[in-house]
């Protein structure tokens, strides 16, 4: 496999790949971009069916934190890891540890966080090795409440401009994966009046929601099928695909997953049938908000600050209408924009 032949290889500064005997850590970690700053982006674990899987995702993931990180006009770049792993039967003290160790090995350039399947316990014990990480405990902690926020607000945002109202009461939104993040925007949204159609793998979880909010559970696959009025992809990526999209029928795409889309056309696919389309990694930024106020640490100045995605996106919306261009495109020039011009 020729790594800077992959399609998903966008001049990535630096490709790490880590390993321990001693621990089992296999581990990628992808420096996209530092021109605004330090890497900063989080770790998953995850059981990838291949290698060649893992270096997918951690590519795509980091070019997206790139992008989220100017977006939300943060000095950060943009990186991401992941350990290759089912989490049920390879989290250790000794991995973490080993990963921590890899993580110095980068000197800085890459600073490492939570995400899948990985706790702030987690990145606790990562931290015995390294100062590099961020989002610890005691200080900005578990960044999910804030992308959830966030994502809430990005939700609200699309609702007024694609149904030109405030209120979301008596909306459907169908909510795939219920994790950390995805119970948060149930909370959010039930709060809100919205009726929640939902999936997840886990039982507990959708048990949970349906006590709590009233939702309704359908199947795994059904969930593309819905009448709502929103799709909020809550679980790992490249649900909107050629199997899917035409199956979707709410007017407004909107969720907390990364690379929601699985390629760069479903863009203007979404378009050509009258979606909104809430750009993954503009209305996902609330966690990487949260976790840049770590030092120094103020819940109200982090909340302020991911306040700001709804206008963010609300700004992507217009200049998608006036340019004529899907949203996801829109969003990536001016992105490309703030990283040319300094973080301006």
């Amino acid at each position: 496999m020729a790594l800077f032949d992959l399609k998903d290889f966008d001049n990535h500064e630096q490709v790490v790949f880590c390993s321990d005997d001693e621990s089992g850590l296999k581990a990628i970690i992808a420096v996209h971009s530092t021109k605004l700053g330090p890497a900063v982006g989080g770790c998953r674990m995850w059981d990838y069916a291949s290698d060649e899987e893992a270096i997918t995702d951690v590519l795509r993931l980091s070019k997206g934190m790139t992008y989220k990180n100017a977006m939300a006009g943060l000095s950060m770049g943009g990186g991401k890891s992941v350990i290759i792993g089912d989490a049920k039967k390879i989290k250790s003290e000794k991995l973490f540890k080993a990963f921590g160790r890899a993580l110095n090995g980068l000197a800085g350039r890459y600073v490492s966080a939570e995400d899948v399947n990985i706790t702030t316990g987690d990145i606790a014990i990562v931290n015995t090795e390294t100062d590099f990480v961020t989002g610890t405990e005691g200080k900005s902690g578990n960044p999910a409440p804030f992308t959830a926020l966030g994502t809430f607000l990005g939700i609200k945002a699309a609702v007024k401009h694609k149904l030109n109202t405030d209120d979301l009461s008596g909306l459907r939104v169908a909510i795939q994966g219920l994790g950390s993040v995805g119970l948060y925007l149930c909370e959010h949204l039930h709060n809100a009046g919205a009726k929640l159609v939902v999936t997840d793998l886990n039982q507990e979880a959708l048990d949970k929601v349906a006590t709590q909010y009233g939702a309704e559970i359908v199947g795994l696959n059904e969930i593309y099928d819905q009448d709502v009025d929103i799709y909020a992809p809550c679980a790992l990526g490249a649900t909107i695909n050629d199997s899917t999209i035409d199956r979707i029928k709410a007017k407004i795409v909107a969720g907390c997953a990364n690379n929601q889309l699985a390629e760069p056309r479903h863009d203007q696919a979404l378009v050509e049938r009258g979606i909104l389309y809430a750009p993954d990694y503009v209305i996902n930024a609330g966690g990487i908000i949260n976790v840049s106020f770590e030092e120094d640490y103020c819940v109200d100045k982090a909340t302020r600050k991911v306040e700001e995605i709804y206008d963010t996106l609300l700004d992507v919306f217009s200049k998608a209408d006036t340019l004529n261009k899907p949203t996801g495109e829109v969003a990536d020039d001016i992105a490309r924009q703030i990283i040319a011009n300094g973080g301006k």
